[in-house]
């Protein structure tokens, strides 16, 4: 079954006609390509419509094309303790062999281990994008020491004073507490009735 062809007018395919199939032959490639789909997960990922920074390095090998060098952007989440938004640099190293179809090594592995060239084309976007979603935090922090929200009021406990408590209440009074507005009968409003116990 024939591979798909390739956009090329994709900023995320390269032509590699330029290095000749000549062993040795280099090309530096620097460029901003869009992300067209969000990349990562559902707590942090770089949305679409941001840009991903590609410095890499495109080397003819003689099995294929040698893809080098590191994908750089920012993935925008929230922070899995006290749920503010947070923005979180990215960058991951990127190598990879694109075989030419026909080598050896096109030969001798499936297509789902070794990508190939098509008609020439490279198309860096999978690759780029399954290493970023694996560089992203599992759970994403504003920060390591985090205090996370108050489980009584769900505010910040980064932004409350000092000392900051609630009260806790014996269940024992509560129903009192509601029928006298007091903590216990012993508080009771004057004038209000408390039976006596014999």
């Amino acid at each position: 079954m024939a591979p798909p062809r390739l956009n090329s007018a994709s900023p995320w395919v390269f032509d590699t006609r330029v290095l000749g199939r000549r062993p040795g032959t280099m090309r530096p490639v620097r460029i901003s390509a869009p992300v067209t789909e969000s990349l990562g997960l559902p707590v942090i990922a770089v949305p679409a419509g941001h840009e991903v920074e590609l410095d890499l390095r495109l080397e003819s090998v003689s099995e294929g094309v040698l893809v080098s060098g590191a994908a750089t952007a920012e993935a925008v989440g929230e922070c899995s303790r006290c749920l503010i938004e947070i923005t979180q640099p990215v960058r991951v190293i990127l190598r990879e062999l694109y075989a030419y179809p026909g080598s050896t090594t096109a030969a001798t592995t499936e297509d789902d281990e070794i990508p190939r060239l098509v008609d020439d084309l490279i198309d860096l976007e999978p690759l780029v994008r399954d290493e970023l979603v694996l560089a992203l935090p599992l759970v994403p922090l504003c920060r390591p020491d985090c205090l996370g929200l108050c489980p009584e009021c769900g505010e910040r406990r980064e932004e409350l004073e000092e000392g900051h408590s609630h009260e806790t209440l014996d269940p024992r009074w509560a129903a009192l507490k509601l029928k006298f507005g007091t903590d216990g009968p012993g508080n009771a409003d004057p004038g209000t009735h408390t039976p006596s116990q014999n």
